[in-house]
């Protein structure tokens, strides 16, 4: 996966200003010590008279909703399910940038109407349309969005939400290193996305390699049409890579602190960086164990500089 350095640079770009607004729409739905936190909208905030649970109560019924979710994919794709996917990823897509769009216009009357107003479309652009820019442009703010409902539902139902989101870091960089070394899983569904779906959840930006660059160029010069069928490769970074890390520091940030929550963000995005670095071109890699142990590194060393 040793992209041009363009590529490269460009999805450490829009993985890190993911996490920084993941940062900011969290800290606008989540109490601190100074602000009480505005509720989450269309009904996501969890219920007060819930009590919390231990650390491993709730890792444990993550883990059961995480591996329904799985084996109802799995199902969805067996029996070609487009139409279903396709409109359970808008009705997702539409709730989670409307809960980061209404993280800014917050303090106006009627916030949470007025982003889903531009939300709406927004997701079907991307999920009908098909857009790339549009694509990418919302992957910036979904998946701030859907940190936030998990960092509100993991400080409310836990006691431990810190000892609770490292816990779930490592068992799904465990299932990400199986599914894709192993059972070859994630690269079956990043292909059924791609190519049956038209739906993929991360970033996704297409490029030319050499050779088909001179053909092109070639093509252009002589005006004649190209009947060679040029390659277009893919740089992509699944939604799961770029979501859970904010989590994390989105839940350090309320804990401990900004400075500590911004150093998780740039370890991440440093391992991350380490990743692409040491890849391979075509070849599929699961980001998460190096992102989730850049996180760590970096979780340690705040605590031992502020």
């Amino acid at each position: 996966m040793k992209h041009t350095w363009a590529i490269t640079l460009l999805l450490l770009a829009m993985f890190l200003v993911t996490q920084l607004l993941g940062l900011f729409v969290i800290s606008q739905y989540s109490p601190s010590p100074t602000e009480p936190g505005h509720e989450l909208p269309y009904g996501m905030e969890p219920p007060e008279e819930v009590r919390p649970r231990s650390a491993i109560d709730l890792v444990i019924s993550f883990a059961i909703a995480f591996a329904f979710v799985v084996f109802l994919m799995l199902i969805l794709t067996k029996y070609k399910a487009e139409t279903f996917l396709r409109i359970w990823f808008f009705a997702v897509v539409a709730l989670a940038l409307g809960i980061s769009l209404n993280s800014v216009l917050i303090y106006f009357p009627y916030s949470s109407l007025f982003a889903l107003i531009i939300a709406l479309p927004l997701a079907f652009f991307k999920i009908f349309k098909r857009n790339l820019l549009v694509h990418n442009l919302t992957e910036l703010l979904i998946y701030p969005g859907i940190a936030a409902i998990f960092v509100v539902l993991l400080t409310s139902w836990t006691s431990a939400p810190l000892v609770a989101i490292i816990v779930i870091l490592v068992l799904i960089s465990l299932y990400d290193m199986y599914a894709v070394w192993h059972a070859g899983f994630m690269q079956k569904m990043a292909v059924y996305q791609i190519q049956t779906l038209k739906v993929f959840t991360g970033f996704f930006v297409p490029y030319v390699g050499k050779k088909e660059k001179k053909i092109l160029v070639k093509t252009a010069k002589t005006k004649k049409s190209n009947d060679k069928k040029v390659k277009v490769g893919v740089a992509i970074l699944g939604g799961g890579d770029v979501v859970f890390p904010i989590i994390l520091a989105g839940i350090v940030f309320l804990q401990i602190g900004l400075l500590s929550a911004l150093m998780v963000s740039l370890g991440a995005t440093l391992a991350l960086a380490t990743l692409f670095y040491l890849s391979e071109k075509g070849k599929f890699y699961p980001a998460m164990p190096f992102i989730t142990t850049g996180c760590f590194i970096a979780l340690g060393v705040s605590r031992f500089i502020i």
